[in-house]
């Protein structure tokens, strides 16, 4: 049995420009095309399908679903990883939620809540190893390096303290692209020295240019380039830009 492009794009709710490009790409391809040049899909072209679906629910850029499912043909497994991911993608959210509501209600009550109570990190080692997982996962293959020691602990409360500022400076820098922000802003280059000089104290950076090259990184590796841009379109390239601003102006000052 056959469907052609049309029937997938309406069984999986997706384009059929979307399926013409992951045939491109070579992500998912046709298991025939016609003399007249339709493409036909099977039910293993369909269940492909359906297991890129899910990582794009997860936000995995298309070059990374595609190394995934050509290095595991184990559908079984695939879909019990898929799963576990998804599983710790709900727990986050619900834990978001719940945040979200309390911070409504203080709202209406016109109640600031408690600094702590304004970020709510992981609770357990188990919940940042899962949420680290993928990002290790490709740091290993692409380059050889982990950031999941199993012989060495996770500090919990350290790891969602500077998972906080994280948040705080990406959500800075998100604000200041959206307001057309120069890169040699007064304002925002103060954003940035803050966080550097936290990044420092926490023995994260040796200095200012290390911070640029690390924005570097951010632009040009695909995976982390897409972390960002899902967060906000041209966010990798402000930052680097912006960095390279910071220690200009630090260089002069």
């Amino acid at each position: 049995m056959y469907f052609t492009v049309k029937e997938m794009a309406e069984m999986s709710h997706i384009t059929v420009k979307t399926l013409h490009h992951y045939h491109k790409i070579g992500l998912l391809l046709p298991a025939k095309i016609t003399e007249a040049g339709y493409r036909l899909y099977s039910m293993t072209e369909l269940e492909r399908l359906q297991e890129i679906l899910f990582y794009r629910e997860l936000d995995f850029p298309l070059l990374e679903i595609k190394r995934l499912l050509n290095q595991e043909s184990n559908r079984q497994k695939v879909l019990a990883e898929q799963k576990q991911l998804l599983q710790t993608r709900r727990n986050r959210l619900e834990q978001l939620l719940d945040t979200i509501s309390k911070s409504i209600d203080f709202e209406k009550r016109g109640e600031t809540m408690e600094k702590q109570d304004l970020f709510k990190g992981f609770r357990s080692e188990e919940e940042w190893r899962e949420a680290l997982k993928v990002q290790d996962q490709y740091l290993q293959d692409k380059y050889g390096y982990s950031l999941l020691d199993e012989q060495k602990e996770i500090q919990v409360d350290d790891l969602n303290q500077k998972a906080e500022e994280s948040v705080r400076f990406t959500n800075k820098m998100i604000e200041a692209l959206q307001k057309g922000t120069k890169f040699n802003d007064v304002q925002l280059l103060e954003t940035i020295g803050e966080h550097v000089s936290y990044l420092k104290a926490q023995n994260l950076l040796s200095s200012d240019a290390q911070f640029v090259e690390q924005t570097k990184f951010f632009l040009e590796d695909d995976f982390h380039r897409t972390m960002l841009e899902n967060q906000q379109t041209g966010l990798a390239y402000f930052l680097y830009v912006s960095a390279e601003a910071y220690v200009k102006e630090h260089k002069q000052a």
